[in-house]
């Protein structure tokens, strides 16, 4: 019989928003994998460390971060491989990924690889729009308004057009792109709406009003607007 791999949602990065499930998955595990970044540690894996067992297998997936998506997409068809070559052998592997599994989560390139062959389950967390909307203390959307969620990498035209026709916004992966985004909220007078949130639940958090925000964001970084002024009442 072949093992069954679980793609287990982490959280943002504060261990205590693991949900019992995950928790108890990492804690009974034989085999756990995650990726890394090349050459550096796993962020991912200092989520979970507390719960890894002792003599626990770890599969490490070197991912760069380029641009490029032919390097990383190597390194999943290398770590599907080493995955699937425990789950043959009868071995649970428990895959350790930020945030949600299916919410910008790593675990999806596995999962596209490793689903047709194999028993898997995702197993969701508490993703990061979640966690930086309750550290900001600003509800995202009350009664029928839309929540645009948007990349940062997106072109600057494409950012003023969706933001424009938004009612409340969560942009991720601010990183390097913060000016220009930045910049599409002045442009649409929409400063004073949105609030800047950057390693959310971890020591060096940051939460202020976006008009105060450093000018040089972390990846892990995301911005909220909602255009009304108390739109949950």
């Amino acid at each position: 019989m072949t093992g069954r791999l679980y793609g287990v949602g982490l959280g943002p990065g504060d261990p205590e928003l693991l949900t019992l499930k995950a928790a108890r998955l990492i804690a009974g595990a034989s085999v756990v994998a995650y990726p890394a970044l090349t050459g550096g540690a796993s962020f991912a894996r200092s989520i979970a460390a507390g719960l890894i067992p002792a003599g626990c297998r770890e599969i490490v997936m070197d991912v760069p971060m380029t641009v490029e998506r032919a390097p990383a997409q190597a390194a999943y068809d290398t770590g599907a491989e080493e995955i699937a070559a425990a789950l043959e052998s009868g071995a649970d592997v428990v895959c350790l990924c930020e945030g949600d599994p299916f919410f910008y989560g790593s675990f999806m390139y596995l999962f596209a690889r490793l689903s047709g062959r194999f028993e898997v389950e995702v197993v969701p967390g508490v993703t990061s729009v979640s966690a930086c909307s309750a550290r900001a203390g600003r509800p995202l959307v009350a009664r029928n308004e839309r929540l645009t969620v948007l990349p940062g990498p997106l072109p600057g035209a494409e950012l003023r057009e969706r933001i424009g026709g938004a009612e409340a916004v969560a942009i991720l992966k601010v990183g390097r792109h913060m000016a220009k985004i930045r910049g599409v909220f002045a442009e649409l007078g929409l400063l004073d709406k949105a609030v800047y949130v950057a390693r959310v639940g971890l020591p060096d958090e940051v939460v202020c009003p976006l008009a105060q925000a450093p000018e040089a964001a972390p990846y892990f970084s995301m911005i909220l607007m909602n255009r009304g002024d108390d739109p949950w009442l």
